[in-house]
C-alpha cells in the first residue's frame, strides 16, 4: 500500500520533519558568537568539576564510614567522567546556559545533577550516623571549595572590594563560587533524593520504605518547589548571605 509522505509547505522536495528541526536548530545556534560558546563551556566546565568534588565527597566519607562501594566502582575520585550523567550533567546545564545567550526564557525552572554514587549503607559502621554523614559531605565540599576559592582569589587579587548582586553575572570567578554555594543549599532542601533529606528521614524517624515511596515522587516534588514557592529564590539568596557574610568576615571585601 502507497503512503503519503511528510512535507512541509515550501519544502517541494518532501524535506522530513526531523531534517527541518535540525536545520532550525542550527539557524537558532548560528546566532552565538566564539565568545559566547567559550563562556558557555567555560561555565559548564566549572558546573562539572564542582559537581565532581561533591560526588567525591560523597564517596570519600562512605569510605571513611566502612563501605567501599564506591571506591571499589572507580567512583572515589574528582575526576568528572565518572560523574557525568548525559541527561543532569550534560543536556540540561546547556540548556539553561544557552537560551539565556539566545534571548531565550524557560517556562520553568530546571535543574541539573551527577550521577549519583553508589553506597551501601549496610556497610556503615553505624547506620544512621552513616548516612548522615555521607549526606552531608557533598554539600559540605561545596561550602570549603567556596571558601578556598574565596580565599585563593583574593590572595591572587582577582576578588571584588565590594559584592554586588550584577557581579555575579558579570565576573567568572565571583559566578563560580556562587555556584558551588547554590550547589550546597540547594541539596539541604529536605526533599528526596536530595541530601538533605537522609537527615530529616532520621530526625523524625521515618521508615526506608516510606521514605522510597517519597523518592519516587522527588523529582516532580522538587521541579514543584521551585517553580511555584520561594525555595529557589531562598537557595539563591542563602548563597549569596554566605558570600557576603564569608568575604566580610575574612576582610576580603567592604
Amino acid at each position: 500500500m502507497a503512503t503519503r509522505r511528510n512535507a512541509r509547505e515550501g519544502f517541494d522536495w518532501g524535506a522530513p520533519d526531523s531534517l527541518i528541526r535540525c536545520a532550525a536548530v542550527g539557524i537558532v545556534l548560528s546566532q552565538l558568537t566564539i565568545s559566547d560558546l567559550a563562556t558557555g563551556a567555560a561555565i559548564w566546565m566549572c558546573l562539572v568539576a564542582l559537581l565532581s568534588f561533591h560526588e567525591f565527597g560523597h564517596a570519600w566519607a562512605a569510605h571513611k564510614c566502612g563501605d567501599d562501594t564506591a571506591r571499589l566502582m572507580g567512583r572515589m575520585t574528582i575526576n568528572p567522567v565518572v560523574h557525568i550523567d548525559p541527561i543532569g550533567t550534560v543536556l540540561i546545564p546547556w540548556v539553561l546556559i544557552l537560551t539565556p545567550m539566545l534571548g531565550v526564557d524557560l517556562p520553568f525552572l530546571v535543574f541539573g545533577w551527577a550521577k549519583p554514587v553508589p553506597v551501601n549503607p549496610s556497610n556503615y559502621d553505624s547506620r544512621k550516623r552513616g548516612d548522615i554523614l555521607v549526606s552531608m559531605a557533598g554539600p559540605a565540599v561545596n561550602l570549603g571549595l567556596a571558601v578556598l576559592l574565596m580565599v585563593v582569589l583574593s590572595i591572587a587579587g582577582a576578588w571584588p572590594e565590594k559584592l554586588a548582586v550584577q557581579q555575579l553575572w558579570e565576573n567568572p570567578a565571583v559566578m563560580v563560587v556562587f555556584l558551588s554555594l547554590i550547589l550546597c543549599f540547594f541539596n539541604l532542601i529536605p526533599v528526596p533524593p536530595l541530601d538533605g533529606s537522609h537527615v530529616l528521614r532520621h530526625i523524625i524517624g521515618m521508615s526506608e520504605e516510606t521514605y522510597m515511596q517519597i523518592a519516587q515522587y522527588g523529582f516532580i516534588i522538587i521541579l514543584l518547589l521551585i517553580n511555584f514557592t520561594p525555595v529557589f529564590r531562598f537557595v539563591a539568596q542563602i548563597s549569596f548571605d554566605t558570600m557576603v557574610f564569608v568575604a566580610t568576615n575574612l576582610g576580603m571585601s567592604k
